[in-house]
């Protein structure tokens, strides 16, 4: 797809399951299930849809998904569906192998959002420490200095979703970059932090050409998640969640932006419309 001079792919990771419950938060089951129906350990199917983007002088991954350094246990946890490699889908998408990608931006440092900064090259035998590495030897690593220092003192409530091999391995070999609350990385492609999963985590907005195209993170992570009280469990400051919610979404439907929900397993690209009242969400 092109936007503007940039090419723009979406590169989904890998499916995995999350508790239902947790991913709408307040929302009885009897309501979220009718739009996605859970297993019977009660988790629904989700992705992670990183973005690239080929500016001609750059090769950008925005986020990286959850990686491949999961052991079996772990990977049972999270029914983690993977049918091939990142790389694998890197390169049938985009025509790029890893070493090609220059610039990776984290949204935040959650594992399913970093997860694949790092790899390691093998599983350690029992009682041996797996030694990590960047995955994109190449490519500088950018994240908010907010994001790093939270990552690094994390919530109680937080605390499990942050792996410290998913960028410490990077700040050993100088390749993470820490950057202020908004930036812009590239001419069009501006990052802001937006309270709500967190203090911390960023949005993404991608303006070229006449379009934008703009990602939500973890605010709004899925298409069922448009209606403003379906916010997550997981999120640390709901209410301001909602107000982002309230904010944003009027802004998207008017300016016609090409949204991506980065958790969404069937339609991560899409526009929405106002259907009285009610969003709508129809594929890009």
């Amino acid at each position: 797809m092109e936007i503007g001079d940039y090419r723009f792919e979406v590169v989904p990771d890998t499916e995995f399951w999350l508790d239902g419950g947790a991913m709408f938060g307040v929302i009885p089951r009897v309501l979220w299930e009718r739009v996605t129906p859970p297993d019977e350990r009660n988790r629904i199917r989700l992705t992670m849809n990183c973005v690239f983007i080929d500016t001609g002088k750059e090769k950008i991954l925005i986020d990286t998904g959850i990686g491949e350094k999961w052991n079996a246990k772990q990977t049972e946890i999270y029914v983690m569906d993977r049918k091939r490699p990142f790389a694998a889908s890197l390169e049938a998408i985009t025509g790029s192998t890893l070493d090609d990608i220059s610039m990776v931006i984290n949204t935040h440092l959650h594992f399913d959002h970093a997860g694949g900064n790092t790899t390691s090259r093998e599983f350690a035998d029992a009682g041996e420490t797996p030694t990590f590495r960047p995955q994109f030897k190449n490519a500088r690593y950018l994240v908010s200095q907010s994001e790093f220092l939270e990552a690094e003192n994390p919530h109680e409530r937080e605390r499990a979703s942050y792996l410290p091999e998913n960028w410490q391995p990077m700040h050993e070999t100088g390749q993470l970059e820490l950057m202020p609350d908004e930036f812009e990385a590239v001419p069009g492609l501006k990052f802001q932090t937006e309270r709500g999963h967190s203090p911390t985590m960023q949005t993404w907005r991608l303006g070229a050409g006449g379009e934008t195209v703009y990602g939500f993170a973890d605010l709004i992570p899925t298409r069922h998640h448009l209606p403003l009280p379906w916010i997550m469990g997981y999120d640390l400051e709901p209410a301001l969640t909602l107000e982002y919610k309230k904010r944003i979404l009027p802004r998207a439907v008017a300016e016609s932006w090409l949204c991506l929900f980065y958790h969404d397993a069937e339609m991560p690209l899409c526009r929405l419309t106002d259907d009285n009242g009610r969003l709508r969400a129809e594929a890009a």
